[in-house]
């Protein structure tokens, strides 16, 4: 009797193997494309040689002399910092540092560093003694100090708004040629002598009152009013969205919708709020556009926003001062205001007064 095949088997013996084959195809192109993917494409690395991040853009090297060997180098990126002041080469990220030839730019700090306490005990006596001196002793010596006239000097103890015409610091050489800028920044003060005398000869004064009545007033040919008020901060954004005619701005602020880059001359009678517009012209670099400087300061109390035990205070005064300093500020005037209480952080000790007047020049301005 003939043997008969079963129906449907030979099908299902022809997918089986159609099946092992398609199997071992994919098994063999897996191992094809891992062994692919762990070799660099032609070209692209030397060998021997890392593949670099994309982040890492490093100069071409020199070629080495004729005869000597080449050294394969690999590139390892460090999260180590370089020491302060060198110590080790860096190498530069993309979009780290700014275009050969154009300086870096100084971002905004955040606080001032406070100087070390005046002695062991860190007391009142100590601090106040250091600062009082340290605001009563001139640093260089101006040989042509005045207000008003060009041509005539004054006294200094009768006029505290002084300023320095030394030829070497450039002032009295921008006057003469016209191109003098003056910033008077004040509070309702009806004595505008000073101004008007420096805008007589030659200065574009700008005073800076939130009391006069218009926005912008052209008093005479130099003189002009705003009715802006100097502050340590800008308004906040809903605020100013609410009021976009606000009349409170920070000074680097204004000097930015101005186009101003440079003021020869900073008067400020600010009423207390000294302190903190003084240490906001240092956080945002605003000194380095400003030739000279001369502040009415208030030690009757700490001032708005300054807080703190009164030799923290003191402490956080001196240090302000001291940041002038160190951005080559010279005190070149002082005058001690005796019409005014002897009061200091509102008691009468140490024979201070609670108000003085200040001069500093910028010795590397140009």
């Amino acid at each position: 009797m003939a043997w008969e095949r079963p129906p449907g088997r030979g099908c299902g013996d022809l997918r089986r193997c159609l099946i092992g084959v398609a199997l071992l195809l994919g098994l063999r192109l897996c191992a094809e494309l891992t062994r692919a993917g762990t070799r660099p494409l032609a070209g692209s690395t030397p060998p021997g040689l890392a593949a670099r991040p994309p982040w890492l853009h490093l100069p071409p090297a020199p070629d080495p002399p004729r005869g000597a060997s080449r050294r394969q180098v690999t590139y390892v990126r460090s999260g180590r910092r370089a020491p302060p002041g060198g110590g080790g080469r860096r190498t530069p990220e993309s979009g780290c540092c700014p275009p050969r030839g154009y300086p870096r730019q100084k971002g905004p700090r955040w606080h001032i560093d406070l100087q070390p306490w005046a002695g062991p005990t860190q007391s009142l006596d100590e601090e106040a003694m250091r600062f009082l001196r340290y605001i009563s002793t001139t640093q260089i010596a101006c040989d042509h100090m005045s207000t008003g006239s060009l041509a005539t000097d004054y006294s200094p103890a009768k006029k505290p708004w002084s300023v320095c015409l030394d030829d070497r610091f450039g002032l009295a050489h921008q006057m003469q040629n016209k191109q003098c800028r003056l910033y008077s920044l004040g509070l309702g003060s009806e004595d505008t002598h000073f101004e008007v005398s420096m805008a007589n000869n030659g200065c574009e004064v700008h005073r800076f009152d939130p009391s006069v009545k218009s926005a912008h007033i052209l008093e005479s040919q130099h003189l002009w009013y705003h009715r802006l008020s100097i502050n340590w901060r800008d308004p906040h954004p809903a605020v100013a969205a609410q009021k976009p005619h606000s009349n409170t701005r920070k000074l680097g602020t204004i000097l930015n919708e101005f186009g101003h880059h440079k003021i020869d001359v900073l008067k400020a009678d600010l009423e207390s709020a000294e302190w903190k517009v003084l240490e906001n012209l240092i956080l945002e670099n605003v000194l380095e556009q400003i030739g000279q400087l001369i502040f009415e300061i208030h030690l009757h109390w700490p001032g708005f926003e300054v807080s703190g035990s009164d030799s923290n205070v003191v402490r956080f005064w001196y240090s302000l001062l001291k940041e002038l300093e160190l951005k080559d500020f010279r005190l070149f005037h002082s005058y001690k205001d005796l019409s005014k209480p002897q009061l200091f952080l509102k008691r009468d000790i140490f024979n201070a007064s609670s108000c003085y007047t200040l001069s500093w020049v910028n010795t590397r301005w140009k």
